[in-house]
C-alpha cells in the first residue's frame, strides 16, 4: 500500500538548513492501523505532510498503491490526494459557512460528481457517523466531537485508500477522544488503512503498530496488542 525508502527532507533556515528527515524507511500494508509518535521536532508532521502530498521530499522514494509519487505539479498532487487520501485534522478544518452536509460533500464536488449524487453520498456518510440529524447545522452549532465526526465523514466521502489522521483527538476531552477512536477502529475493522500521528500513548495503543521517531529517524517500529477504545467509552 505504502512504501517509503531513504526519505530525506531539509528546510533552509537563514544561511544554513535543518535536516528534519534523515533517511526514513517505512512500509504500511493494506488494512494496517499505524501510530506515528515522537516529540516535537522529531519529524512526524513533516513525514505526514510528505505522505499527504502537501510537501515533497528532497530525496528518496515514495510509492503509494503502486504509484511513484515524485515531481508532482500542484494540480496533479490535488488529483492524487483526492483519489487516494482522506485527511482528519486536530482542528477539524471544516468550512465555517458551510453546513455539515456541504462540508462532507466537498471532496465529491472536486471529483466532479453531480450535486444530487454527492448530497446522497454525503448524507450516507453522515448517517454512518451518527450525525444525519445534524446535516444542516453549521460547524459553530456542533460540539468538538461532532465536528470531528463530520471531518471523518468528509475524509471517507471519496472512499480513500489511506486515511491520514493528524492528532485526531488532540482537541477533544478523554471521553470524546475514546468515542472518536472507537469509530476509527471500526473503520479499520472494515478494512480501511489508517496512519495516525499522535503524542498520546493511550491513543497510540489503540492502533496495531507504533512507529517512533526521534531527530528524523525511526528508533522503534513495533506491533502492539490493540486496546479497544469502546472498553473506555
Amino acid at each position: 500500500m505504502l512504501q517509503i525508502s531513504q526519505l530525506h527532507k531539509s528546510y533552509p533556515i537563514g544561511d544554513s538548513s535543518l535536516h528534519v528527515l534523515k533517511g526514513i524507511d517505512l512500509s504500511v500494508e493494506e488494512g494496517e492501523m499505524v501510530a506515528i509518535m515522537g516529540s516535537s521536532g522529531s519529524g512526524k508532521s513533516t513525514l505526514l505532510n510528505i505522505i499527504g502530498m502537501l510537501d515533497e521530499a528532497d530525496s528518496g522514494d515514495y510509492i503509494l498503491d503502486g504509484l511513484k509519487i515524485k515531481d508532482l505539479t500542484e494540480k496533479k498532487a490535488a488529483v492524487y490526494r483526492n483519489k487516494f487520501l482522506g485527511f482528519i485534522f486536530q482542528s477539524f478544518n471544516l468550512i465555517n459557512y458551510k453546513n455539515a452536509l456541504e462540508n462532507v460533500a466537498l471532496p465529491l464536488y472536486y471529483q466532479g460528481m453531480k450535486r444530487k449524487e454527492r448530497q446522497e453520498l454525503a448524507m450516507y456518510h453522515l448517517e454512518k457517523v451518527g450525525l444525519a440529524n445534524w446535516a444542516h447545522h453549521l460547524p459553530k452549532e456542533l460540539s468538538g466531537g461532532q465536528k470531528q465526526r463530520v471531518a471523518i465523514a468528509r475524509a471517507l466521502a471519496a472512499n480513500p485508500k489511506l486515511l491520514l489522521a493528524d492528532e485526531p483527538t488532540g482537541a477533544l476531552d478523554t471521553v470524546t477522544s475514546h468515542e472518536i477512536m472507537a469509530f476509527i477502529q471500526q473503520l479499520n475493522d472494515e478494512g480501511k488503512t489508517i496512519l495516525m500521528v499522535t503524542h498520546e500513548e493511550d491513543i497510540a495503543n489503540m492502533c496495531k503498530r507504533i512507529v517512533r521517531l526521534r531527530d528524523g529517524v525511526i528508533i522503534e517500529d513495533t506491533k502492539v496488542e490493540q486496546v479497544r477504545a469502546e472498553q473506555h467509552v
